[in-house]
């Protein structure tokens, strides 16, 4: 009997650590949780950032009620001061010291609850809800001055201007970003002029591509500018390119047709069906090309008028490039009398077309008797000249047609009808 309860014993005593881990001691269960990082403003928030990094949702939240405690002690030195300030007569050492007490509370509060955007961001990060813990915040962030106490107010405004985080710091902000700006407006003009020169050096590339080329890296290197000197602010620039991409489907449901004219746009561009310059017809607009951007293509009329086409009208349709090809014939014909010389008027016609300046040896002039009209015989005269000196050989030529026909009597009949009258007896 006396062993087996030494060997009872025994084979109880490994579980006696175990029974005594279940079992709190009553020190631990009155103890008091402690929060990870110490409350206070000293810290800065990315330092503070990393610490919460390894923290789970429930030692957030009970960071956030540790943090939330210290707050409300700095609120309460805060109106504490207040009152003491408010009860201070102007002019006095009491109120110049009760000013000072009111700025050093709100300093150490305002730095407590920048602390504390942290901690609330990490919380809700990992699945808390902190919308109360805020709601609590945004109550003490507003400073309250006294508009009818003067020297309050204007002891405020002093220290915000002398301030590192105030007037200091927001002139600074400023100053880079103009500076910023600056900097991408020359940046963006040297690089355009280099894309120019070693566009203008290769040949192989339209004018309108050349120019559409430097507009998209002046204009891009000016986006990238204008993001990171609105970011100097304090604008959180990610949450705004997500909020264009996750709204890129709308956008582009409500832009479609600016998104098709660019679409059509970028087609132009590629595939060159005509250049700054070209006389072209399209869409029932004549005229030459000024420009192409991405959304229209402007052609000013023969009669000087500006035009814009949207892009989607001009790929769409047929294209009529009226010089590409660098050389034109000129169609003309010219009608005489049946009662006229045809060999002679052929002769006529030959001289005239050798001797106007700009017609091409190459290809050969074609000058026939086309037609018998109702009431002239027709020759066709098709000489070919370059694209640039189409209208000049036209206009030339008729002139001297006229003049020629006139000088060696034949005539250049017009529509006419004529009546026979019977008489009936």
């Amino acid at each position: 009997m006396k062993y087996r309860s030494l060997i009872a014993s025994l084979a109880l005593f490994p579980l006696l650590p175990l029974t005594a881990q279940d079992d709190p001691t009553p020190e631990k269960q009155g103890e008091v949780a402690v929060a990870v990082v110490s409350p206070g403003g000293e810290i800065k928030p990315e330092i503070l950032d990393l610490k919460l990094v390894p923290l789970t949702v429930d030692e957030l939240a009970e960071e956030a009620k540790q943090w939330q405690q210290a707050i409300k002690e700095g609120a309460e030195k805060v109106a504490e001061a207040a009152i003491r300030n408010a009860e201070a007569e102007a002019g006095t050492d009491a109120k110049q010291t009760a000013l000072d007490d009111l700025a050093k509370a709100r300093d150490e509060e305002k730095a407590l609850l920048t602390n504390f955007e942290v901690i609330l961001d990490a919380w809700e990060a990992k699945g808390g809800d902190a919308a109360e813990l805020r709601l609590y915040a945004s109550t003490l962030n507003a400073t309250k001055v006294d508009i009818k106490d003067t020297s309050a107010l204007m002891d405020s405004f002093n220290r915000w201007i002398k301030s590192e985080d105030g007037a200091l710091k927001w002139l600074g902000r400023i100053g880079a970003c103009i500076l910023i700006l600056i900097v991408a407006w020359f940046i963006s003009g040297f690089v355009e002029r280099l894309v120019n020169k070693a566009m203008t050096q290769h040949k192989g590339t339209s004018e309108l591509l050349d120019r559409f080329i430097e507009k998209i890296i002046r204009r891009t290197i000016l986006a990238i500018g204008a993001l990171v000197a609105i970011s100097t602010l304090g604008v959180q620039i990610g949450p705004v390119l997500a909020l264009l991409g996750g709204g890129a489907f709308i956008i582009g449901f409500a832009l479609q047709d600016s998104l098709s004219n660019f679409a059509n746009g970028v087609m132009l561009l590629i595939y060159q069906p005509f250049d700054v310059g070209d006389a072209v017809e399209v869409g029932g607009i004549s005229g030459s090309v000024d420009s192409v951007s991405l959304v229209n293509t402007t052609i000013r009329t023969w009669d000087n008028k500006v035009v814009l086409v949207p892009n989607k009208n001009v790929w769409g349709q047929t294209i009529t490039n009226i010089n590409a090809a660098g050389e034109r014939r000129v169609d003309m014909v010219f009608g005489i009398g049946y009662d006229d010389d045809i060999d002679k008027a052929q002769a006529i016609l030959e001289k005239i077309v050798s001797e106007t300046e700009g017609v091409l040896e190459e290809p050969a002039t074609t000058i026939k008797m086309h037609e018998l009209a109702d009431s002239s015989v027709n020759f066709v005269c098709r000489p070919w000249a370059k694209s640039a000196d189409y209208w000049a050989v036209h206009w030339s030529i008729t002139k001297r047609v006229k003049q020629e026909f006139d000088a060696a009597g034949i005539s250049i009949p017009y529509p006419q009808t004529d009546i026979h009258l019977h008489k009936v007896e």
